[in-house]
């Protein structure tokens, strides 16, 4: 029997490379898909591609859904502003319906592959103000995958994987290093310049910077010249 096949959703960010890396060490055949989904930090899909090329997997696409063009998030409108802080609850750097969106697009091109298992990089610790960050939601969409796919019906199972969801980012990381990931390609910056450089001052990048000095790991992130 031939390698289990997956689809890996990868934003070019420090999760989803982890991620990828994970499938790829247990042997899963991984194509990766990246969304170009209106986001204001573009420079993340170039990561995606780099990403992909370094940990081996098979093929990578690049969709664009603009759902960014309906507004409502930081990421996507350039009228709101990117916090330093998120706040209580659900914070302004949530885009509405994304992992949704993301997983369809993910599951449509899993059946045509016939891989059983999507793989995404969601963290509900770092990033619980995110409602499509909980482990109640990767759950939710697995039942619905199995219910609305013809390879669900005909009872093989699809599964969605979120290995990261209960780690905390210094544990991600050191997982990542020991299957090695070489985070220096990645970007997480909500607010990164064009040549992928992190503001440092957001909260991606306050999360990214704290995991690395938890898992007294040496931060590779290139930053913008202070103003």
């Amino acid at each position: 029997m031939g390698a289990s096949r997956s689809v890996v959703l990868l934003s070019g960010g420090l999760d989803s490379a982890t991620a990828l890396a994970i499938a790829r060490a247990r042997g899963d055949e991984c194509r990766t898909l990246a969304i170009d989904y209106g986001q204001r930090h573009r420079v993340e899909l170039a990561a995606a591609r780099r990403v992909s090329a370094a940990l081996g997997a098979v093929e990578h696409r690049e969709l664009r859904v603009d759902i960014g063009a309906l507004g409502g998030s930081a990421l996507t409108d350039t009228r709101i502003a990117v916090p330093e802080r998120g706040g209580d609850g659900i914070p302004v750097t949530y885009v509405p319906a994304r992992n949704t969106i993301f997983l369809s697009l993910a599951l449509a091109w899993a059946e045509v592959l016939g891989a059983g298992t999507i793989v995404i990089g969601v963290n509900a610790i770092d990033y619980s103000g995110y409602p499509d960050c909980r482990p109640e939601f990767i759950a939710a969409f697995e039942r619905l995958a199995n219910l609305a796919t013809k390879r669900g019906v005909e009872g093989r199972a699809l599964a969605i994987d979120a290995p990261l969801i209960t780690l905390t980012k210094a544990e991600i990381i050191r997982c990542g290093l020991e299957l090695g990931v070489d985070y220096s390609l990645t970007v997480s910056c909500y607010r990164a310049d064009e040549a992928g450089r992190a503001c440092g001052r957001c909260d991606a990048c306050r999360f990214r910077r704290e995991g690395f000095a938890a898992a007294g790991a040496v931060d590779p992130t290139r930053y913008q010249p202070i103003a």
